[in-house]
């Protein structure tokens, strides 16, 4: 999948379907959701021609629950290393893209676990690429409206990704010295 000219924006929780649902109504904005999400995102990405595309299917979401499963005690044997693995080559491939934007609703809300997954690994890895909002449309319609630039994912996801197992939770993102 080739690089959409759409600002590509992955909304994270418990609440995304419906809150990428509601965005649908913007004129700016290309909302996919459903079932199928991932089957119709390349699609979608393809035809847009808004400024944004906004969706639920994180490529990274197997990834995210095996390192929580991992560092919860709750994963199984070789979970975490098999995920990194398939999400580095449909990134690798192109298969899959790295969103530009990661809207998480309501990240205090969250399990310890899960937040330092946003809020630790993932803000760790781009700062600016990560955006708490509220669970509704609007909160996430007024964080489109004020998306912060910065850094873009690391040059080399498979690296990245493959030093998960190191990364421990309440560490994530910090400058340890």
């Amino acid at each position: 999948m080739r690089r959409p000219n759409s600002t590509l924006i992955v909304v994270a929780g418990e609440a995304a379907e419906r809150v990428v649902a509601g965005l649908g109504e913007l004129p700016n904005v290309r909302a996919v959701t459903g079932e199928r999400t991932r089957d119709e995102l390349p699609r979608a990405i393809a035809s847009a021609a808004s400024t944004y595309v906004v969706h639920a299917a994180d490529p990274l979401a197997g990834v995210r629950d095996a390192w929580v499963g991992f560092f919860d005690g709750t994963g199984a044997h070789g979970r975490l290393e098999a995920e990194i693995e398939l999400a580095a080559g449909s990134l690798g491939s192109g298969a899959e893209l790295l969103p530009d934007y990661y809207v998480v609703l309501d990240p205090e809300a969250l399990p310890a676990t899960p937040k330092h997954w946003w809020l630790g690994v993932l803000a760790g890895a781009a700062p600016a690429r990560v955006v708490p909002a509220a669970a509704s449309a609007g909160a996430v319609r007024d964080a489109l409206a004020r998306l912060p630039a910065g850094r873009w994912w690391p040059a080399d996801p498979a690296a990245w990704l493959r030093e998960l197992p190191r990364t421990v939770p309440d560490q994530a993102g910090l400058a340890l010295r």
